[in-house]
């Protein structure tokens, strides 16, 4: 297959600071490539990188070009931070960066695919955050490109939104469109992607498929148990040959399949321990994520994701609630 993206040796520094450190890789045409880190690992420089908007060590093809030297009707990008003049409506939004091209797509369809029909002729101001990233996914596909760099695409945006967003990309990329993609929603990555790169510390630590990562790195499925009565449901468990440990609100069994599920279960009700909420999980992107750059999973933040709407899209299933059990 066609390579469309290769990239050697790049190295990248501001003052004292390496923003990438030696990164090299390879996109193949009609290839989503998702790359994830942490804020700081390098992500949007590489990005800027691979579009000739910064300068920096190494070697980029993109086409057998130099990016700077590749016709812009090919490429399309969506920067993380992009602010288009507040008082265009979306349609004249769309027509106006259209324009910037030999040839564009009709604005009607790109408003279309974006989900922003009705919302046409409101201006940019008055749309609701998500509406407004929408708009500025639609400026990056206007040239109908043959490779689309997408900085953070879905931030903002509703669920039903992101999904949509989510389809629109999975059919650009079965028509061989190339798609290299940055998001801090690891099951957006897991999703979309052929292939998946963790940048950290501005160097690549791994690439490979979302299976082939996850096998890798993910760790076991586990089962994650909310009660009252840690202590005491941890010593039942341990003693029933469960390997275990425990957080300030739940226990977390490792390495449970679902035929053992109800054996954990038994052992908590010879027990007498009652529980709020009983999830089994197999491991998914996000725990590759933090098992490579070595974040603690935090709680809060994930409960308050959960209250904003983060759709998360994990293998999880909730298997028992409320109660005494």
């Amino acid at each position: 297959m066609n390579k469309v993206v290769v990239a050697t040796g790049l190295r990248k520094t501001y003052a004292e600071t390496v923003a990438l450190d030696g990164v090299g890789l390879t996109v193949a045409e009609g290839e989503v490539f998702g790359l994830i880190g942490p804020n700081g690992a390098g992500k949007t420089t590489l990005i800027r990188a691979l579009t000739g908007t910064t300068p920096l060590e190494g070697e980029i093809s993109i086409f057998g070009c130099e990016p700077t030297a590749v016709d812009s009707d090919r490429v399309g990008l969506l920067p993380q931070s992009f602010s288009p003049p507040a008082r265009l409506t979306a349609r004249e939004l769309i027509e106006y960066y259209g324009g910037l091209y030999e040839t564009a797509r009709p604005t009607d369809d790109i408003l279309e695919d974006v989900g922003l029909t009705a919302a046409a002729d409101s201006w940019y101001e008055t749309l609701s955050g998500g509406q407004q990233r929408r708009v500025c996914v639609g400026t990056a596909l206007v040239n109908d490109p043959d490779l689309l760099f997408l900085d953070e695409p879905t931030t903002g945006i509703d669920p039903a939104g992101r999904r949509s967003l989510w389809e629109l990309l999975e059919s650009l990329s079965a028509g061989g469109t190339t798609v290299v993609l940055t998001s801090h929603s690891m099951a957006e990555v897991q999703r979309l992607s052929d292939r998946v790169g963790l940048l950290e510390s501005g160097q690549l630590v791994a690439v490979g498929t979302p299976a082939e990562l996850i096998a890798a790195h993910g760790g076991d499925s586990r089962l994650e148990i909310a009660t009252e009565a840690n202590e005491t449901a941890a010593t039942a468990l341990t003693e029933a040959g469960f390997a275990v440990r425990t957080t300030p609100s739940r226990i977390i069994v490792d390495g449970v399949s679902p035929v053992e599920i109800g054996h954990a279960v038994e052992v908590l009700s010879t027990a007498g321990i009652a529980y709020d909420s009983l999830q089994w999980t197999e491991p998914s992107l996000e725990d590759v994520y933090l098992q490579l750059t070595g974040e603690r999973f935090r709680e809060p933040l994930r409960a308050a994701s959960s209250a904003a709407g983060e759709e998360t899209d994990s293998l999880e299933q909730t298997l028992a609630v409320g109660g005494d059990q």
